[in-house]
């Protein structure tokens, strides 16, 4: 039982892609009835008329509109950085007085722009690792569920909140933690995603390349360099011990797995490239900390999309 916290029954998921999609899944699974998709305009109508499906079973989860949504408990946001604001606006109709809100997002401010909207006390802070979500028009596939890592910015202990959420998740069997400084944590999955994300966009690179050439590591170590140079001068100080740990989880992924900005640049989809090294050379800019590598990984990264959109007209 959680003491002066009411059981979490409905969450709402806004982002039906791989990792979206794959929570949503087991949510359902596993507690059926539990979890909702928000969707609007040709997303609702394709989800509508495709479903999604998740390890080759087809999915029926509700849809609802946001005009038509109520408060839940729970709402978990899964979208790609460049649909947040959209996001923010559509699960209006979702947050009520004791709705918590958790971000899934890659980076590292997406809980500050939901704050704004809803005030960062209903706001959880929160990260996915060593998922292998894979999707491919409306199909998902993983291998590997990963953990969501969540709570407040420091758990020591946790909250009634987080400890009412951690129950959810633990009845809908889907692997959480809870980390006693989830800033640090946040941190440390920003400077992870810097570097495999990105350096797999560039080399079109599954996750077996960076498990067996070390000079794909060290492009990864190159940028995530970067990032633990600037967490030292925002006072969050991660070092090369923290670099070394940011190869583990990715070597227990699936070897033909592949990051969401490689999966972003083979479809032909715009990146979060803005939220990795855009991000890296803006804070590197403000602490007067140098930082070639993500500078080269970003102008590379637009380029490729750019060529894109250069075909697309």
């Amino acid at each position: 039982m959680i003491p002066a916290m009411k059981r979490m029954e409905k969450a709402v998921i806004v982002g039906a892609g791989a990792v979206g999609a794959a929570y949503a899944s087991m949510m359902d699974d596993h507690s059926p009835g539990c979890v909702s998709l928000l969707a609007d305009g040709e997303r609702f109508d394709r989800l509508s008329r495709q479903g999604i499906t998740v390890n080759g079973r087809r999915c029926r989860i509700p849809l609802i509109r946001p005009r038509e949504a109520v408060p839940a408990d729970l709402v978990l946001v899964a979208v790609k950085f460049h649909d947040l604001p959209r996001a923010v606006e559509d699960i209006r109709g979702c947050v009520g007085p004791e709705t918590a809100i958790l971000s899934l997002l890659n980076g590292i401010s997406s809980e500050e722009i939901i704050g704004a909207r809803y005030g960062m006390e209903r706001v959880l802070y929160g990260m996915v690792v060593q998922i292998d979500a894979v999707r491919r028009g409306s199909e998902v596939v993983y291998t590997t569920p990963g953990f969501i890592h969540f709570g407040e910015a420091r758990n020591a202990p946790p909250s009634e909140r987080v400890l009412a959420v951690k129950e959810f998740f633990d009845r809908a069997r889907i692997p959480s933690r809870v980390p006693e400084d989830m800033i640090r944590d946040l941190w440390w999955k920003f400077m992870l995603n810097v570097g495999i994300n990105q350096a797999s966009a560039i080399l079109r690179a599954p996750y077996r390349v960076f498990q067996r050439l070390p000079e794909a590591k060290s492009l990864m170590d190159a940028a995530m360099r970067e990032v633990m140079l600037i967490s030292r001068a925002r006072g969050i100080h991660l070092d090369e011990a923290d670099m070394a740990r940011a190869h583990e989880p990715i070597a227990k992924l699936s070897p033909e797995g592949k990051t969401s900005m490689l999966q972003d640049i083979e479809a032909g989809r715009r990146t979060e490239v803005e939220m990795f090294s855009r991000e890296v050379v803006a804070q590197g800019e403000t602490y007067g900390i140098p930082t070639p590598v993500n500078q080269t990984l970003y102008w590379m990264i637009r380029t490729l999309e750019k060529e894109r959109e250069l075909g697309d007209s």
